[in-house]
This record gives structure tokens, C-alpha cells and sequence, in this order.
């Protein structure tokens, strides 16, 4: 039996909240969205580049948000060496370029355990903790989120794209 990317039920979003609430609910809304726009797809579909010249393919989206989770909370927030899952000096593209059928399966696990990972990080540090950023930056954790959200958000629109070529399928 082939693999095929799961279904998800998407969790709401979130109303009237507080703000860390309020952040963490809009960042899971995201998270869920990436892989409902993957729901129901082989491998092969995931790994279709279906919009040219673009090399993006859902499952690359998959591995890059992987990677951006990492490096934005356990990495630079957190200073952990976790060292890179994708990412490659010789190919900094790695996430899109070298996605593979036969690891779909695998880099939805991978993609699903840093999600559990990153939160569990994050629940005990506050929204105004400050971490050194690239180009000499002060930055919080606010700032974490909300920049989570925006890349979720722009890379969820190219995967609504990606998704309509591949099958038809449409939907929010």
C-alpha cells in the first residue's frame, strides 16, 4: 500500500483571546492549513513542481516550514545546536530541490515532531523575551510568531497554487 498525505481537520480560528493565545491558535491554523492542502496526495503529487520555472512543491513547503520552525524557536530563540534537517551550504534550497517521493512519509513526521517540539520549547518563555537575531537585531518572541504566521500565510498561498495544478482541488 502506497502512503498517502493524511486528511487533517483544521483547528479553528481563533476569536476573542488573549494575545498568546491568540498567536499560538493563528500559527496552528497555518500549520494545519499546509498539510490540508497536502491531504489526500501520493508522493509523486507532492513532489510535483506544477508551476514552472517555480522549483516549489508541496512537500518542499512541508520540509521548508520544518526548517524555518527550528531555526527561528530551538535555534536562534533558544541557542539550541540542533543542526540543520534540509538546509545545506552547498544547497541552500535543499528543502525544495531534494524532496523525494520515498521520504514524503517521513518529512511529515519530521515536520509534525518539530511542531510538538517547538511548542513544548515555548511554553515557558514569555512573548517579551529577547534573543540576538541576524544583522544585529534584538528580537522577542512576539516577534517569532507573528513572523510564523506571515511566512505560513505566503507560502500557504503558493501552496493553494500548487494543490489547484496538481488535481483541481480548491478551497481555503
Amino acid at each position: 500500500m502506497t502512503w498517502i498525505a493524511p486528511q487533517i481537520e483544521r483547528r479553528d480560528m481563533p476569536t476573542a483571546v488573549g494575545e498568546r493565545e491568540m498567536l499560538q491558535r493563528w500559527l496552528d491554523w497555518h500549520r494545519d492549513t499546509l498539510l490540508a492542502k497536502c491531504a489526500g496526495l501520493t508522493p509523486d503529487q507532492l513532489v510535483t513542481a506544477s508551476a514552472p520555472p517555480s522549483n516549489l512543491t508541496l512537500l518542499g513547503l512541508v520540509r521548508h516550514m520544518t526548517e524555518v520552525e527550528r531555526s527561528w524557536f530551538r535555534q536562534r530563540f533558544l541557542g539550541e545546536q540542533t543542526g540543520d534537517l534540509y538546509f545545506r551550504a552547498d544547497n541552500q534550497d535543499a528543502d525544495f530541490e531534494d524532496a523525494a517521493p520515498a521520504g514524503a512519509e517521513a518529512d511529515f513526521a519530521a515536520f509534525r515532531a518539530e511542531i510538538v517540539s517547538c511548542d513544548a520549547a515555548m511554553t515557558d518563555h514569555g512573548l517579551d523575551e529577547t534573543f540576538a537575531a541576524p544583522r544585529d537585531r534584538t528580537l522577542n518572541l512576539r516577534w517569532i510568531y507573528v513572523h510564523l504566521i506571515e511566512e505560513y500565510a505566503r507560502h500557504n498561498g503558493h501552496a493553494d497554487l500548487l494543490r489547484e495544478r496538481i488535481d483541481g482541488a480548491t478551497g481555503d
